[in-house]
């Protein structure tokens, strides 16, 4: 992990952490413009308790890299245009208390900020922010760390899973081999009884035949009984 002088003395470090913007509400409030989005020198300097005299040393030393995140410098024409879209922000009586420049306006973003903290050595908010980074990336390292040995456990186990699959295999195999043979009994048993079917018919037949022999042998007898001579 790097170290703070690390992190002063680096600028692809520094653009690698220009996205956590959200340390600077971690350490202090920051005053914004009324657009939300602009933030003036003197919000800046007070922001990490600093003289605006440090501060535009430092973003004149660094001036390319602060302007490639964020920081503008207005005059003239822009100037007063951002003077007045600021002016329809504000409301009421703020409206006649917003500091409009004479001549020029330096502007930061929170990225700016941020970018700031990272390089402003003699201020204790700047260290605290920087910390407050540093400590969140060794977290975050710690969080992965865990979640990397968690993986590992649910990748062994499920190489287990896999060997016990692997052992099942053959009895599924045997298995479903069986069930197919009781699938197939049952079509033998349907095919017998369709065979004999028709035979249980002729049998039928020949019993209703027999059966009318035997009552056209009874009706003779009766008959025959009937005229017979008596002694």
């Amino acid at each position: 992990m790097p170290t703070e002088v690390a992190l002063l003395e680096s600028r692809t470090l520094r653009a690698e952490r220009m996205g956590r913007v959200d340390a600077l509400d971690k350490v202090k409030g920051l005053v914004m413009l009324p657009d939300g989005i602009h933030v003036r020198a003197e919000e800046v300097a007070c922001y990490f308790e600093v003289s605006t005299t440090t501060l535009k040393r430092l973003t004149d030393r660094h001036q390319r890299e602060l302007t490639e995140n964020g920081m503008r410098i207005l005059r003239g024409s822009d100037l007063r245009v951002f003077h007045s879209d600021m002016m329809s922000l504000w409301k009421g009586e703020e409206a006649g208390s917003y500091p409009q420049a004479a001549t020029q306006l330096r502007l930061y973003t929170r990225r700016t900020v941020l970018n700031v903290a990272m390089l402003l050595r003699d201020s204790d908010i700047a260290r605290r922010v920087r910390t407050h980074l540093l400590d969140a990336e060794e977290d975050l390292r710690a969080s992965c760390a865990s979640l990397d040995r968690r993986v590992s456990r649910v990748e062994g186990c499920l190489a287990g899973v896999g060997s016990a699959l692997q052992e099942l295999g053959p009895v599924l195999s045997r298995m479903s081999h069986r069930l197919d043979v009781l699938d197939r009994e049952p079509d033998g048993t349907h095919r017998d009884v369709g065979a004999t079917g028709p035979r249980l018919s002729d049998v039928s037949e020949g019993i209703a035949r027999l059966d009318s022999r035997m009552e056209d042998l009874a009706a003779g007898l009766r008959e025959w009984g009937g005229h017979r001579p008596r002694g």
